[in-house]
């Protein structure tokens, strides 16, 4: 991409108003005094104000290409695979980046954050020159997603684990309850900038486990684009269901698995104008490595030694990798962290390669899994995947759908309450620091990608001891007691006598 226009680091917004706002004072008051009839910009005309030339730019080369490939595409160009058929990738001009050191950089996202300067409020865009360097601010479409909390799970990690420093990095607390807003704010804003330029997108597609489908509705609904949905019938839990319903998306369910509709979704938008957006597209993962630079940041750019994610397409885990790399390749810090890809044991494609010593990837048939956003057989994103692990000394674990529920369930005790894939990765960790590969003193994070507000019928369920086949061992469902003191008065004896007796176990 050509050299684009970027915004310098914003100028404090009060002095910002003060200006602005002096400049529009124009009335009288009826007595003869001034007055100031104050006019605010809105924050897209703000940021108009504040534009700086900068030489940052970035573009598609097939994915882990040999330095000799002089195959390259714009950004502003519609394509999904490199001419052999591979992933591509988004690569940055690293020499243009790095004439500002690593202090630069980490004093230029701190002072963005918890700001509302457009666009740089966003978790995401507070990164924009490492991200979608050559967008117009007027073309983004963000919700302002991102910044969201890195909380010390003390007493889970203590009780459960015993550890002193697990974190969870919560990326379900977002607009649409998931990890998926970082991508896809990205991906929604090029389309924009794309259809800005006439380019022949008439929609955006995508196949979805649910959560993907939901980020997509939610943004094209913001910019007003139609997006098309296909969705596995009866795969999904209904909060997920609703959410593309409700933003307006034309929804298709699918009598296939998610290999399936992604089958045909690709199908479909190599026949009719529909952008793909799903994690094929290199775009969204630019906006999904910005979690790994926010976790970063929250421990004031000291690294963790362990990041755990749960894996299901894949692209995640590089989306991570690439995050901490630059990191480390720009200056902000001096190492990467240990990856971890957990996987459901139900859909473990991933798990079964490495555990084969990396000799050859073979998909599967997945199967039902509570965790099912991530109930694929066949990643499209295999390929990044073991790459971000084999140059992050990464593991693969996996978990069973009683492992997975069980630490739910715990997790939940403590006061959390948590998605099912952060249970699969809360399973991993729990197998990794039983087996000693992970120390008590070991600063890990675990990456939560979707709120659990989006799994509350699997909830009720495993309360209820009603999924079959299952031991539900830390159910704790509701007690039913007539309306009377005393009967009221027992049941509350006999608990608070149960409790006492554990507390001092």
């Amino acid at each position: 991409m050509a050299a684009s226009m970027l915004y310098c680091r914003p100028c404090s917004p009060a002095i910002h108003r003060h200006v602005v706002r002096a400049a529009d004072a124009s009335s009288t008051s009826l007595d003869g005094g001034a007055s100031l009839n104050y006019r605010r910009n809105n924050i897209r005309e703000e940021a108009r104000l504040h534009i700086s030339s900068h030489n940052f730019s970035a573009k598609y080369i097939p994915f882990n290409a040999d330095p000799s490939s002089n195959e390259v595409y714009s950004l502003d160009e519609i394509v999904y695979r490199s001419r052999s058929g591979g992933l591509l990738d988004v690569q940055h001009d690293m020499d243009a980046l790095k004439k500002f050191d690593g202090e630069y950089w980490r004093s230029l996202f701190d002072s963005r954050v918890g700001k509302t300067t457009w666009p740089y409020g966003s978790g995401v865009w507070s990164k924009k020159e490492w991200v979608l360097p050559g967008i117009d601010g007027d073309d983004i479409v963000s919700l302002f997603e991102g910044n969201s909390n890195l909380f010390w799970a003390e007493r889970f990690g203590k009780q459960f684990l015993g550890m002193n420093e697990l974190w969870v990095k919560h990326c379900g607390i977002s607009h649409t309850g998931s990890f998926k807003d970082l991508g896809m704010t990205v991906l929604v804003s090029q389309v924009n900038r794309l259809r800005k330029m006439n380019r022949p997108i008439v929609g955006v597609g995508c196949a979805s486990t649910g959560d993907t489908s939901a980020a997509l509705s939610a943004y094209c609904a913001a910019a007003g684009i139609p997006s098309i949905v296909f969705l596995p019938a009866d795969r999904i839990s209904m909060a997920q269901l609703v959410q593309p319903i409700a933003n307006g998306a034309f929804v298709l369910s699918i009598d296939s698995d998610f290999d399936g509709c992604m089958q045909l979704i690709r199908q479909v938008t190599a026949e009719l104008p529909i952008y793909l957006a799903n994690s094929l597209n290199s775009l969204r993962l630019e906006g999904q490595k910005t979690a790994a630079i926010e976790i970063l940041q929250q421990f004031d750019w000291e690294v963790p030694d362990w990041v755990i994610v749960p894996g299901g397409n894949l692209g995640n885990i590089y989306a991570f990798y690439k995050g901490f790399h630059m990191c480390k390749e720009l200056g902000l810090v001096d190492r990467i962290p240990r990856l971890v890809c957990a996987q459901a044991a139900n859909a473990n494609p991933l798990y079964l390669y490495y555990k084969s010593g990396w000799k050859e990837f073979q998909p599967i048939k997945a199967i039902n899994t509570f965790a099912s956003a991530i109930q694929i057989g066949d990643p499209v994103s295999v390929d990044r995947a073991v790459y971000a692990l084999k140059n992050s000394n990464g593991i693969v674990e996996e978990a069973s759908e009683e492992e997975l529920k069980d630490a739910e369930a715990q997790a939940d005790s403590t006061g959390m309450f948590i998605c099912p894939h952060t249970g699969v990765a809360l399973s991993a960790l729990r197998k990794l620091r039983n087996n000693g590969i992970i120390g008590p003193t070991d600063r890990t994070v675990v990456v939560s990608t979707a709120h659990g507000l989006k799994f509350t019928q699997a909830k009720i369920d495993y309360h209820s001891n009603a999924i079959k086949d299952m031991d539900c061992r830390y159910a704790n469902p509701p007690v039913h007691v007539k309306a009377d003191f005393g009967s009221v008065m027992d049941v509350l004896t006999k608990y608070l006598h149960h409790k006492d007796s554990w507390d001092h176990v």
